[in-house]
């Protein structure tokens, strides 16, 4: 049994609990709410607006969708993920697949890709549906639109690999809830360091700074976000998820690859040395 072996009954056992297709149900349900909301303003701001004005409203409707859709490729990273380990050790039921000529990185490493491989199935119908359904409606589209892409994609993997570590300890509850804790840590530090870079307060800049070091989510987006609209205002009146007043390193795309590598290793060893 190899790793492909797991990548394959890691997707099969994703589908039979019907977690896949309720995602994808609930995903096309929050696309025709958006598309039937952005298509009924969208006829009001051409009523109203004209010119170059048109194209502030566009990005914030387009970037408040994404932004949705951000949170919901996390959150199905980590519901698809939280008991991939810890509840299979709890029901015992790892143990059958262990007795077979399979190695426990083996193991780690296919169900990492297989849940990687979904949530890239995700990030091209929830945010991709978004600027599909803009385009289609308005004619309007965001720059840098794979790069975004990409970054969206990223931070479903480091929610992933931070679901997968703490599986291999943690109890299935335990590890989602510092799953979302550390997003929610990540969240409220990200506001912090946008505060903090408008009122020109290096305490909170650097506060926000050290919640993405424990957890990149966040900066990824503010990322992701900047290369989708490099004009986009910042001011204190803008300030939210969808303004960049401190505009994210390049660096911290690099920490958030090897984030997720070093995130793998530990998930690797813990759960070698773990007695089952």
């Amino acid at each position: 049994m190899t790793v492909s072996t797991i990548f394959r009954l890691t997707i099969r056992e994703t589908q039979r609990r019907r977690i896949l297709w309720i995602g994808a149900l609930m995903g096309m349900a929050f696309l025709i709410v958006f598309g039937l909301g952005f298509h009924f303003i969208y006829q009001d701001i051409v009523r109203h607006v004209s010119g170059e004005e048109i194209l502030f409203p566009l990005r914030f409707l387009t970037l408040a969708g994404l932004y949705a859709t951000n949170f919901l490729v996390v959150m199905v990273a980590v519901l698809i993920s939280v008991a991939t380990i810890s509840g299979e050790i709890e029901s015992h039921t790892i143990e059958s697949l262990l007795t077979k000529p399979i190695g426990r990185w083996a193991l780690i490493a296919g169900k990492w890709l297989g849940y990687a491989a979904i949530i890239l199935v995700f990030v091209l119908l929830l945010p991709g549906g978004v600027m599909l359904i803009v385009y289609l409606r308005s004619g309007f589209t965001l720059e840098n639109i794979a790069a975004g892409l990409v970054l969206i994609y990223l931070e479903g993997l480091v929610a992933l690999s931070v679901s997968m570590a703490g599986g291999t300890r943690l109890s299935t509850l335990a590890n989602g809830a510092l799953a979302f804790m550390l997003f929610g840590i990540a969240f409220i530090g990200g506001w912090v360091e946008q505060i903090g870079a408008i009122l020109r307060n290096e305490t909170a800049v650097d506060v926000g700074i050290l919640t993405s070091l424990i957890m990149p989510t966040e900066i990824l987006w503010k990322k992701a976000s900047a290369l989708f609209e490099p004009g986009l205002v910042s001011g204190f009146e803008f300030a939210g998820p969808f303004s960049v007043s401190s505009q994210p390193s390049d660096l911290m795309i690099a920490y958030a690859v090897v984030y997720i590598f070093i995130l793998m290793l530990l998930a690797l060893w813990l759960f070698s040395t773990r007695d089952l």
